[in-house]
């Protein structure tokens, strides 16, 4: 069995580069959490509690002038017939690096209204800083695209982790030094200069030179005017819960529920990155619509995928508490109640994650965007009402609602794609449910600590 397993891994074959990646970039992705956990462990000692709430209305902040911008131009490259074509490649790249200097000053004009909404006049300086990372990110090369368009997940992999490494080093070096928030903002500025240099010196390919030709600009535009409303939703659903809980929270307490929400989002974060990479070469190679043979191989990469998200999931849910006592002092203990309440209400999105890269693989990048819009309109109503009806626990409570809402359309996203599976929905989701069965009651007590979280 275990030679016949190996025989396959080592074929070239579609199914093989497949799993091949995954396995690649779940080495990789561990490696890097732990990295990222060691250092959230010592930066706790370092910082304070508020430390990591300024820090996280940054990223939130990042996060949406990327995602408000994004026209596409990765999945463009793995999914288009010219994604290996230079003149495509390079145009491009001048696109994002054109996009990386609008960035730099929609966030020199928007650092205010933001300091203000946050009552935090700090922001009107670690912003400007931090986006600079946004002009730096603009002229990363399309031979990143170019390997995960082939799945050549290795050498890709291992720069993450230089990168990754270099940022941690330098954020421990200057929090020890500085014992400020500047360190965190600076150290990512670091590693957005450090991945920069790492994918010119050690990923094999052309350098890009700017060019803008008519039709590879037109086919960019046509295929990331979707992406980008796409992305506007995805704003909303990955971030909405900062925005909305980062207004309602005090600095202090909105550090810690990021503390929980680190820790719970390990298997979400997993499960994108690998379906994003990986699934629209294998949708895009072999859609599931074309042979029973295709349906069956995507069967198993997804029934592998859920089942692995579904156990790291059923870790946190069911030792989120405890991971949260061992490894942070007392200030930091609401968090486990987070780990454990974020952890059960991401399952049904882990269910379905493996549907929604087949639209885009196939370049029916709308149908994509009516599934996000759907998805992010659930989200913000869900948090929205929850919080104002039950505060912090009302507002997950509210997002895990919606979570189950959307389902519905992702089937119909799904099913136009010929992609959907019922018997893989309907085990995973009895996995799921029992394993929410016995985490909520055996940390109750965490839980309900969420209720007297109040608003700040």
């Amino acid at each position: 069995m275990s030679a016949a397993l190996l025989g396959r891994l080592r074929s070239g074959g579609i199914g093989a580069r497949a799993l091949r990646s995954a396995a690649i970039m779940i080495a990789g992705f561990g490696t890097g959490q732990l990295l990222r956990l060691a250092s959230n462990l010592i930066l706790t000692r370092l910082l304070f509690p508020e430390a990591f709430g300024v820090m996280a209305i940054v990223m939130v902040f990042m996060m949406g002038l990327a995602m408000f911008s994004d026209v596409g131009i990765s999945p463009a490259i793995m999914q288009s017939k010219r994604g290996d074509d230079r003149d495509f490649l390079d145009t491009a790249w001048t696109i994002q690096v054109g996009r990386g200097v609008a960035l730099w000053v929609a966030a020199l004009l928007l650092a205010a209204p933001v300091a203000h909404w946050y009552d935090a006049p700090m922001l009107n300086w670690y912003l400007p800083v931090a986006a600079l990372a946004l002009i730096v990110n603009g002229f990363n090369p399309t031979k990143l695209e170019s390997a995960h368009r082939h799945l050549r997940a290795g050498r890709v992999t291992l720069i993450e982790l230089a990168t990754q490494a270099t940022q941690i080093v330098f954020g421990l070096l200057l929090a020890w030094a500085w014992g400020s928030v500047w360190a965190l903002v600076v150290s990512g500025l670091i590693g957005a200069l450090a991945q920069l240099v790492y994918l010119h010196l050690f990923l094999p390919g052309p350098r890009n030179r700017f060019r803008l030709e008519p039709a590879a600009a037109r086919e960019l535009v046509s295929f990331g005017k979707w992406i980008f409303l796409s992305t506007v939703a995805g704003f909303a659903l990955a971030q909405s819960d900062r925005v909305l809980i980062g207004g309602y929270l005090s600095l202090s307490d909105f550090g810690v529920y990021n503390i929980g929400l680190f820790l719970a989002s390990f298997p979400m974060m997993l499960g994108q990155m690998v379906t994003r990479r990986v699934l629209i070469p294998v949708y895009r190679d072999s859609p599931p619509a074309e042979s029973a043979a295709n349906f069956a191989r995507l069967r198993r990469l997804r029934t592998l995928a859920t089942a692995g998200l579904l156990a790291a999931v059923a870790v946190l849910a069911l030792a989120g508490v405890w991971l949260i006592e061992v490894m942070y002092d007392d200030r930091y203990a609401m968090a486990g109640g987070v780990v454990v309440l974020v952890s059960v209400m991401q399952i049904p999105v882990l269910i379905g994650l493996t549907y929604d890269q087949a639209a885009l693989a196939s370049g029916r990048s709308r149908r994509f965007f009516l599934l996000q819009a759907t998805r992010a309109a659930l989200t913000v109503a869900g948090l929205w009402l929850g919080l104002a009806w039950g505060g912090l626990l009302g507002g997950l409570l509210g997002q895990g609602l919606a979570y189950l809402l959307a389902y519905p359309v992702l089937v119909w996203v799904a099913r136009r794609e010929r992609a959907w599976d019922p018997l893989h929905d309907a085990f995973a989701a009895l996995a799921g449910g029992l394993m929410a069965l016995l985490a909520i009651p055996a940390n109750w007590p965490a839980i309900m600590t969420l209720v007297s979280i109040s608003a700040g």
